[in-house]
């Protein structure tokens, strides 16, 4: 008795190169896309490659073996995923790109059947095979975007972190001295962060003094104004002596219009007024 799938699998095995071929030619201009026609050597070099293990990565679900197929995928799709992020193409070109690939190898899969001596394929096998290799690009496509988010999450999570940095950078003066500049807009969401981080990074430096500088802000509202006077005060409970520097006038002006109180807090009209303090200068030297 013939054994259709591993026959159709052996047929697949020797046309891989056909089926990529077809594939590549499908595609069309795509600004700035890896897929794009006009992408250059590289690029169809890398999708030539990559297609190729698509394509064996599908045509061993017809052996029957899901474990080797399921490993197979997933080493597919952490592939598939770190290369399409590198290049920064979008999810819905890989799907397009997906379907174009299942489009090609179902071709092969209907020439398989046409050729001489292959009549009296059953049209049960062909039915399962048309059942397995859709549910196989079907579960690439899900192992695919599985990744893509995964990394996609651990990338922006990274740049949360640097903009969480960059948000709020601490400069030692000397041991036990810094000065925190503040540079446009600061809305709850960065003054939440400030409040989270600030206190923590004095403590790791062993900041005593800090000038908050915010000379550089130039919209500041009650919830940001009250979010400052929540770190000044975190700060004081740790021991650190935090002083504002460079409010502007217009700053100042809303303040009090807005009933906001600085008064407690020691205050200079600038970071340069403020570093040449008597006590500031006898820390520094």
């Amino acid at each position: 008795m013939r054994d259709w799938n591993r026959e159709l699998y052996d047929y697949l095995m020797e046309h891989i190169t056909t089926i990529t071929d077809e594939w590549l030619a499908l595609r069309d201009f795509e600004k700035n896309s890896i897929y794009s026609n006009d992408a250059g050597a590289a690029a169809e070099q890398t999708l030539r490659e990559q297609n190729n293990v698509t394509n064996r990565t599908v045509a061993s679900s017809l052996l029957g073996d899901k474990e080797n197929f399921n490993e197979r995928k997933q080493d597919w799709a952490k592939l598939i995923a770190k290369s399409r992020i590198a290049s920064n193409t979008p999810i819905f070109q890989v799907v397009d790109a997906i379907s174009r690939v299942r489009k090609v190898f179902w071709r092969q899969v209907e020439k398989f059947t046409g050729l001489p001596g292959n009549e009296s394929v059953p049209v049960s096998a062909v039915l399962l095979w048309g059942e397995t290799i859709h549910i196989a690009f079907d579960q690439l496509l899900g192992a695919f975007t599985e990744q893509y988010y995964n990394l996609m999450t651990t990338r922006l999570t990274a740049q949360q972190s640097l903009i969480v940095e960059l948000s709020s950078p601490i400069i030692k003066v000397n041991e036990t001295v810094g000065i925190l500049p503040l540079v446009g807009d600061i809305d709850t969401d960065r003054a939440k962060m400030i409040l989270e981080v600030v206190p923590q990074k004095c403590a790791e430096s062993d900041i005593l003094n800090l000038f908050i500088d915010l000379s550089g802000v130039s919209i500041i509202d009650t919830m940001v104004a009250n979010q400052i006077y929540e770190v000044i005060q975190v700060l004081n409970l740790l021991g650190v002596h935090a002083t504002i520097t460079g409010i502007r006038p217009e700053i100042a002006q809303t303040s009090i219009q807005l009933g906001l109180d600085f008064s407690s807090i020691p205050t200079h009209s600038s970071l340069q007024q403020a570093l040449k303090d008597k006590y500031v200068l006898r820390e520094v030297n």
